[in-house]
This record gives C-alpha cells, sequence and structure tokens, in this order.
C-alpha cells in the first residue's frame, strides 16, 4: 500500500469549469461499486471486481483519506483522482530513495470522451504545485492503454523509462512540479 501524503486534509473543494474536485461522500459509495466492478474500466487495472465482494468492502464512506479526490459532475460522481507516495520498493522513480507523489485516476466509462479527466488532473496538479512547490509527480501506465498515454503527454507528463510490471509493459512519466507561466521573453 502505498503511504498518504502529508498533507492538511482535506483540502477545500477544488472547483473547475464543470467539475467539482472534493471529500468523498456517503452518497458516492454506488459510483464507487460501479467503478471497481466496471469491465471497461478495469481493463488496464488488473480486470473488475465482483460486485457482491464490492458490495461487502466498500464501506459506507470511500476513499476519505487524504490525497483522494471524488470527481463530481452536476452533484454526482463520476470518477476519481488519488495522489499518494509512489511505494520505493516497486519500479519507477525519479528519486533514489523513491516516494514520489504519484498521480491515479479513474472515470465511469460514461464520463469518457468529455474531457473530465483533463480538466480534473490540471486541477488537483496544479492544487498540489501549490502545496508542494517543485515537487516532481509520477504517473505510471500500462504502455497499451492508448488514452492514458495521450492525457499524460496532454497533462505536462515527460516520458523516464519504460518496464515490466504486472506483466504487462509499463509507461513511467515525470512532472516537473510547477506551472509557472512563460515569461514574455520566453514566449514564441
Amino acid at each position: 500500500m502505498t503511504e498518504p501524503l502529508a498533507i492538511t486534509w482535506p483540502p477545500a473543494p477544488i472547483r473547475t469549469e464543470r467539475l467539482v474536485l472534493r471529500q468523498s461522500e456517503a452518497q458516492d459509495r454506488a459510483a464507487f461499486i460501479e467503478l471497481f466492478a466496471s469491465p471497461e474500466v478495469g481493463t488496464y487495472v488488473g480486470g473488475p471486481r465482483p460486485r457482491a465482494e464490492l458490495e461487502r468492502a466498500v464501506p459506507e464512506v470511500p476513499g476519505r483519506r487524504p490525497g483522494f479526490f471524488v470527481i463530481d459532475a452536476d452533484g454526482a460522481m463520476i470518477g476519481m483522482i488519488t495522489l499518494d507516495r509512489r511505494a520505493a520498493g516497486r519500479l519507477g522513480h525519479v528519486r533514489p530513495e523513491g516516494g514520489e507523489a504519484e498521480l491515479g485516476y479513474m472515470f465511469l466509462p460514461e464520463a469518457w470522451g468529455h474531457g473530465y479527466a483533463a480538466e480534473a488532473c490540471t486541477a488537483a496538479l496544479d492544487w498540489f504545485a501549490g502545496a508542494h512547490p517543485g515537487e516532481p509527480v509520477v504517473l505510471c501506465t500500462q504502455t497499451a492503454n492508448d488514452r492514458a498515454l495521450r492525457l499524460a503527454t496532454k497533462l505536462g507528463f515527460t516520458e523516464v523509462e519504460k518496464f515490466q510490471e504486472y506483466g504487462a509493459e509499463q509507461w513511467f512519466g515525470v512532472w516537473p512540479g510547477s506551472r509557472r507561466p512563460a515569461l514574455p521573453e520566453e514566449a514564441g
């Protein structure tokens, strides 16, 4: 299990043009079960989990911990974002000691293709950059997951390496940890 970030939690809800990143609530439980039971969502994360198992295991208020955001659109959960410390024993690091912040996300299939992932991840990364200035964020996904690779590039992650893990080739990238706007002399 990855360690949570050392941050004051929860932050105030983060609002974007269409979304709210917030702490989980009891009303989100059914959406969590749907998310983890979905065959589409499970394609690149080890497969779906049995719904009956999830009904027994998912707590009344799931995901209540530092670094865990529910993505809310129009009052309903459509996905989640996590920012956790990458375990030192795993492959893929940008620091010798490991423990980098790692971005993870999952969205319900009906939320795919609307730009919600880019909007929500950008907001979470910007919040993180404010809370931990200059600290890099890493992301790891299967190279077969074309959508995740496009999103990683769109968010500004750059490839560090590829390796085999969980029986598949993984893409490992880093986000520089700041969103400093270009100075006039740096622009175009």
